[in-house]
């Protein structure tokens, strides 16, 4: 009974056999893409490959794959693909595993660098700038990438914020996300968190329909969702694609991938594309899929879900000799046989202005286009949605909310940098002028300046668990590259400051540095500015290295070069030639000497007289007559008189013996400052060329 309802509801829904269906508005918007070919070069041999690629071709060689057995190989993974999607309906891509269902979903969504992709994508006629494309459209990945931290309502209020022009006012905005939140049937979990694998949250259901609000806040004309019901129940899968068939209605060009509906999804389906090996084998109605196979002669069984017979029958011919060959073939001539069934709209299509200025007019946001009086192509689009200033305002805020609903983030950090001060203080607690006590002091600074470095890889993991979610933000314009990077410098900030006071106020004073207040005072700029550069450094490591667990070893690495180079284990001078250079690259260097000369540099103190010299030498246990001989015969050697009060020791010269004299210290704390600013530029460039969410022509 059910199969029998699901037939007789497609049949309803579907225009097949009516080539003229009325439209659902009066300037439909029609998406054509035409002959889309795409190949990449392989570099090495893959040693898995998709079911379609392992088997011999109709040719006797791999799909695509060149007569070359080197290295570097062509695979064709889109192979001269044509079709149309209408506003109102769902055009759903269905295939097996490496059928090229994503790549032909990211060629449409302009996600394949034009130079890479054959073919043309064109919305009534018209050939979208990239800009203006990611201005209407958009694209929901497979992964739910959400802040597990914000409910579902600030998760849409914080997407409004970025993506809604600033000229909608907040209140606007907030009833945008309201009636989003209706239309997404998302009542009951509007102020539940998101919640991830150790917070209970939503549903996958739900996080599914929260990453498609997030895409649609914008209401755009275009939207693409790459496999939106993977992982989903087949109710929650259901439900999700209950509310695409809403949003389509609403006056949007809904486009995704599927791998195998059920039939109550095959219900809200309006056209079809079976993907093999990156070619079509079947794309029109779903009504006209039990007349297709019939005329190919494997006809589909009454009582059963036609797209899941189809898609098994193609991949049982994916195993044979030939492959799908003879349905992609008879595909084509099929096409060119039943236009009523294959082509959805036959009549005129309005221009892309009048088409947009329709949508306007009924209520669509499409921001940035109210003035459609002149060409598409020479329309001045605004690339963001909000200024510089807004961007980062929204940001901050957003990273602050975060950092509130996870305070032991915040202890854990200030623990760490009390705990480590506390030790340090009893470890070297006052220390004195004497040879000992020097030597002792020159450890103090080495390992304090240094475990800062250490200390401050806990802003690792920060951008990297993040980073898919900026992808995502960035690529369709949310916000800019350089607001971010700004953003999170400034709030970062504040907690540098704490927890430089703090590391400060717990050593200073107890380990007994020279100086006073003043003295105090460089010497907390001086770890300030240690804080900030070495969260800058490692901040930029994150934003290079996608992996965690490379990443810490290979900073891990990279810090213990940067401290053995540095002057705080071995001195400058004794570095050979052809490893300077990484010493004055190296972070930890300039905050160590300038602490040093900081608390070295007065000339008039002298920090070791008379017999005190012999303290740090093995002779330290003799009697102190004997020391006053000793230096009796050092001045008859010297041909000067040294007595018990000369000196004979300076902080000068301790300065010459460390070989840290090269600058001053207030050069060597805008050095540091300057390093850190320069690492955060370049973080900046290594998330403008890393974070491209396109595809290119190689495969590793």
């Amino acid at each position: 009974m059910e199969l029998q309802e699901f037939g007789d509801s497609i049949e309803e829904n579907s225009n097949c056999h009516d080539p003229l269906f009325p439209n659902p508005t009066s300037f439909p918007f029609v998406l054509s893409f035409h002959n889309l070919s795409y190949s990449v070069k392989v570099r090495r041999k893959l040693t898995v490959l998709p079911r379609c690629l392992r088997r011999t071709s109709w040719d006797g060689k791999l799909p695509g794959e060149s007569t070359d057995e080197d290295m570097s190989r062509t695979k064709v993974l889109l192979n001269d693909i044509s079709g149309e999607a209408r506003e109102g309906e769902i055009m759903a891509v269905l295939g097996s595993s490496g059928s090229g269902k994503s790549t032909l979903i990211d060629a449409l969504a302009d996600r394949i660098e034009r130079e890479s992709l054959k073919g043309s994508v064109t919305l009534n006629g018209e050939v979208l700038e990239s800009k203006f494309l990611k201005m209407i459209s958009a694209y929901v990945m497979q992964d739910d990438l959400l802040f597990p931290t914000l409910t579902v309502q600030e998760t849409l209020m914080f997407s409004a914020e970025f993506h809604l022009p600033r000229t909608l006012s907040w209140s606007s905005k907030k009833s945008r996300v309201e009636a989003l939140i209706d239309q997404l049937d998302l009542q009951n979990a509007a102020n539940t968190m998101i919640g991830d694998e150790g917070h209970r949250g939503v549903s996958g259901g739900e996080r599914r329909r929260v990453s498609i609000g997030i895409g649609i806040i914008h209401d755009p004309i275009l939207l693409f969702l790459d496999e939106p019901t993977s992982g989903l129940d087949s109710t929650s899968a259901y439900m999700v694609v209950k509310v695409l068939q809403k949003i389509a209605q609403s006056g949007s060009i809904v486009i995704m991938s599927i791998h195998q509906p059920s039939y109550r999804i095959l219900c809200l389906l309006d056209r079809l594309i079976f993907l093999s090996c990156g070619q079509i084998v079947f794309g029109g109605s779903p009504t006209s899929i039990p007349q297709f196979f019939a005329e190919f002669g494997t006809p589909i069984p009454e009582n059963e879900n036609w797209a899941e017979v189809a898609l098994d029958f193609i991949q049982e011919l994916e195993e044979t000799p030939n492959g799908t060959k003879n349905l992609v073939e008879f595909n084509r001539s099929w096409q060119r046989e039943n236009p009523a069934c294959t082509s959805f709209f036959n009549g005129p299509k309005p221009s892309l202005q009048d088409a947009i200025s329709a949508s306007v007019s009924r209520g669509k946001l499409v921001s940035g286009a109210t003035n459609i009086d002149h060409n598409i192509s020479s329309l001045d689009v605004p690339k963001f949605a909000n200024p510089f200033w807004m961007e980062m305002v929204v940001i901050a805020k957003r990273s602050i909310l975060k950092s509130m609903r996870m305070p032991e983030l915040f202890y854990v950090r200030f623990g760490a940098v009390v705990a480590t001060g506390i030790i340090l203080a009893t470890l070297f607690r006052k220390l004195d002028n004497s040879p000992k006590g020097i030597q002792e002091k020159l450890g103090f600074i080495a390992f304090a300046m240094g475990s800062i470095f250490y200390i401050c890889l806990y802003a690792m993991p920060v951008f990297l668990q993040e980073r898919y979610i900026f992808m995502r933000e960035t690529a369709y314009n949310a916000y800019r590259r350089s607001s971010y990077v700004l953003s999170h410098t400034i709030i970062s900030l504040p907690l540098l400051s704490v927890l430089s006071l703090t590391y400060a106020l717990t050593t200073y004073w107890l380990v007994g540095l020279a100086g006073g207040f003043s003295g105090f005072i460089l010497f907390f700029l001086f770890m300030f500015s240690t804080f900030w550069a070495a969260n800058s450094f490692i901040t930029f490591l994150s934003g290079v290295i996608y992996s965690e667990m490379v990443a810490y070893t290979v900073v891990t690495l990279i810090l213990g070069w940067f401290m053995l180079l540095s002057g705080l284990f071995i001195d400058r001078d004794r570095i050979p030639p052809y490893w300077i250079w990484c010493h004055y690259l190296s972070p930890p260097k300039y905050p160590y000497q300038g602490v040093l000369q900081n608390e070295f540099d007065d000339p008039y103190k002298c920090l070791v007289k008379g017999i005190k010299i012999f303290d740090a030498s093995p002779l330290k246990d003799v009697t102190e007559s004997l020391k006053i001989e000793l230096l009796q015969d050092m001045s008859k050697i010297l041909g000067m008189n040294i007595t018990n009060s000369t000196c004979l020791t300076t902080g000068i010269d301790i300065l010459k013996l460390t070989a840290v004299n090269d600058l001053d210290k207030w050069t060597d704390l805008w050095i540091t400052i300057a390093l850190g600013i320069f690492y955060r530029i370049l973080f900046y460039f290594a998330l403008l060329i890393g974070s491209k969410n396109k595809r290119r022509r190689v495969l590793f």
